[in-house]
């Protein structure tokens, strides 16, 4: 199982999230259930190689 960590928040009625991976790409939900569902199945779509400039965040060893 690969594990992905995500950021999210309640607004109102509905829950909102992205991967941290992928800050620009804001999903939400009516549950919580269901945005992380949704989570998924937008993380399938950025990482599938069929959607063209999708800006990620990486990490840089600078020492």
């Amino acid at each position: 199982m690969e594990m992905k960590k995500y950021v999210y928040w309640k607004d109102d009625d509905k829950w909102i999230g992205y991967s941290e991976e992928y800050p620009d790409y804001l999903t939400q939900g009516t549950t919580l259930e269901e945005l992380k569902e949704n989570l998924k199945d937008i993380y399938k779509e950025l990482t599938s190689g069929t959607i063209p400039y999708v800006r990620t965040v990486s990490e840089l060893d600078v020492a």
